[in-house]
C-alpha cells in the first residue's frame, strides 16, 4: 500500500508514476477524502477538548452548589456530535483504505516503460541452446512415452489443469525440491520454513493479493481460508503486526510450498503439458531487509535464482520487466526464463521482486535500528528459487535423447539415488 503522505506531498509525481503502469488512479478523489478525514478529526478533537473543559466546569459548579444543567445539556449535544463525526471519519477512512488497497506500488526509475511483456528488456543470458541431431519433442510427448506424467488420470482426479506425477517423474519433482532447498540453505544462507498451504484473508490482503486477485485463487468459503497461491503469501504473514528487534535484519527465508491458482484470466492459454497448472510446486526465496539495502538484496536474490539453473545446466535469460508487467506489490521485478527446445520458446521459471514497503505497510511489519528507536517499515523481497513445472519441462526437453530417454543433470543425480537417466521402466 502506498503512503498517503507521499500522495499528499507529491500527487502529480505519484499520478505519473502509476500511469507508467497503465493505472488511471483517482488521486484527486483520494486527496479529497484525505482532506475530509483530517477536517473531521480536527472538528472531533476540538469538541473533545470542549468536553474536557466542560467536565471540569461541571465539577466546579457542583462543588460550589450551583446549577450545571445548561452545561450538562451542552455536553450531551457535544457527545452526539462527536459520535457522528467519528462515525463519518471511520466511513471515510474505510473508503480511503479501499482505494489505496487497489493502487499498485510505484515502479523504480530503472524499470523500463511499457505495458505488456513484449516490452520487457533482456539484460543477460547464460548458456547456449542445445542443437539436436533429431527433431526435439515437447515434454508431454517425452513424459507420456516414459510413463512418468499422466495428464488423463490427473484430470480424472481433480479436473483439467492437474497432473499425476509417476515413477521417475515423481522422483524428479522430489529431487528438485530437495536440491533447491539444500542449495539455498547451505550456499546462500537462507533459513528453511514450511508454511501452511492455507492462508487467512488478512494475510492475502497484507501481501497484496486481495482484493485484486480474488478470482484467480481458490477460496474455502466455510472457513474463509484460501489455498496458497504462492509461498510469498504465508512467508509475508510470518511477521504480521511485529516490530523486529535491532540487529535482526536481514531475515532470509526459503520455503517449499505447493501453490494453487485458478488462472481465471488465462482460460485457453497453454493448456497442454505442464506450462500452466492449477497446482504446482515451488521453492520460494524471501527477504525482510532495511530500506536502504533492498535493491542490493534484489540483485543478490536474482543471483541465487540463477545459480539453480546454472547448476542444472539449463540455458536461461534474464529480463528487466517493464512497468506494465511487474507485480501489483513490486517496485522492480526481474523474470528468469529457461529455454525449452521442444516448445521452441522461453519459459518463465522465476520472478524476483522488490516490494519496498508496500507489503510491510499493509501487514504492519516494522523494525527498530536500535533499542528505543522509532519503528520503521521493513522492505520485503520475494522470488521463485525456482518454480518446478517449467523446470521439469526444461530438464525433459533439454535432456532428451533420440532413443526417448532423458539425461538427468549431474547436480540432481545424488538426489535421485544415483540415477543418470530416465528410461521407460519395464
Amino acid at each position: 500500500m502506498l503512503d498517503i503522505r507521499l500522495i499528499r506531498a507529491e500527487p502529480e509525481a505519484v499520478r505519473q508514476a502509476l500511469s507508467r503502469r497503465g493505472e488511471a488512479a483517482a488521486i484527486d478523489e483520494l486527496l479529497a477524502l484525505d482532506a475530509r478525514r483530517r477536517e473531521l478529526i480536527t472538528q472531533s478533537e476540538q469538541l473533545k477538548a470542549r468536553q474536557n473543559q466542560a467536565s471540569e466546569e461541571i465539577s466546579r459548579i457542583k462543588r460550589e452548589g450551583g446549577d450545571a444543567t445548561p452545561i450538562i445539556a451542552e455536553m450531551k449535544d457535544i457527545s452526539a456530535r462527536v459520535k457522528g463525526l467519528d462515525a463519518e471519519c471511520r466511513s471515510v477512512e474505510s473508503e480511503m483504505e479501499a482505494m489505496l488497497a487497489k493502487l499498485p506500488n510505484i515502479p523504480h526509475e530503472s524499470v523500463p516503460d511499457g505495458l505488456s511483456e513484449e516490452c520487457n528488456v533482456p539484460v543477460d543470458q547464460w548458456g547456449e541452446p542445445r542443437t539436436f541431431d533429431f527433431p526435439p519433442r515437447p515434454h508431454w510427448e517425452i513424459a507420456e512415452a516414459l510413463d512418468i506424467l499422466d495428464f488423463e488420470r490427473g484430470a480424472r482426479i481433480a479436473g483439467s489443469g492437474f497432473v499425476l506425477y509417476k515413477k521417475g517423474g515423481a522422483r524428479l519433482e522430489r529431487a528438485l525440491i530437495n536440491f533447491m532447498l539444500d542449495m539455498h540453505i547451505s550456499r546462500h544462507g537462507y533459513v528453511e520454513m514450511y508454511p501452511p498451504f492455507l492462508t487467512r484473508s488478512e494475510v492475502l490482503y497484507g501481501s497484496g493479493k486481495l482484493p485484486k486477485f480474488a478470482d484467480d485463487m481458490y477460496h474455502v468459503q466455510l472457513d474463509d481460508l484460501w489455498l496458497n497461491p504462492t509461498a510469498e503469501v504465508p512467508i509475508t504473514g510470518i511477521h504480521v503486526d511485529e516490530i523486529l528487534p535491532p540487529g535482526s535484519l536481514p531475515l532470509k527465508y526459503v520455503a517449499y510450498c505447493a501453490s494453487f491458482r485458478r488462472e481465471a484470466g488465462a482460460a485457453g492459454k497453454d493448456t497442454r503439458g505442464l506450462i500452466r497448472l492449477h497446482q504446482f510446486d515451488k521453492v520460494e526465496l524471501f527477504q525482510f531487509t532495511e530500506p536502504e539495502r533492498s535493491y542490493d538484496a534484489l540483485e543478490e536474490m536474482l543471483r541465487h535464482a540463477r545459480a539453480v539453473l546454472e547448476a542444472l545446466e539449463l540455458p536461461y535469460r534474464v529480463l528487466n520487466c517493464c512497468a506494465g508487467d511487474i507485480g501489483q506489490a513490486a517496485s522492480k521485478m526481474y523474470d528468469v526464463e529457461v529455454w525449452a527446445p521442444g516448445l521452441e520458446r522461453w519459459l518463465e521459471v522465476s520472478s524476483v521482486s522488490n516490494c519496498t514497503d508496500y507489503q510491510a505497510r499493509r501487514s504492519n511489519i516494522r523494525f527498530r535500528r536500535e533499542a528505543g528507536a522509532k519503528p520503521e517499515l521493513v522492505h520485503t523481497l520475494n522470488g521463485s528459487g525456482i518454480a518446478l513445472p517449467r523446470t521439469v519441462i526444461a530438464i525433459l526437453e533439454n535432456g532428451q535423447r533420440e532413443d526417448g530417454s532423458v539425461s538427468i543433470p549431474q547436480a540432481l543425480r545424488p538426489y535421485m539415488g544415483g540415477m543418470e537417466e530416465i528410461r521407460l521402466e519395464g
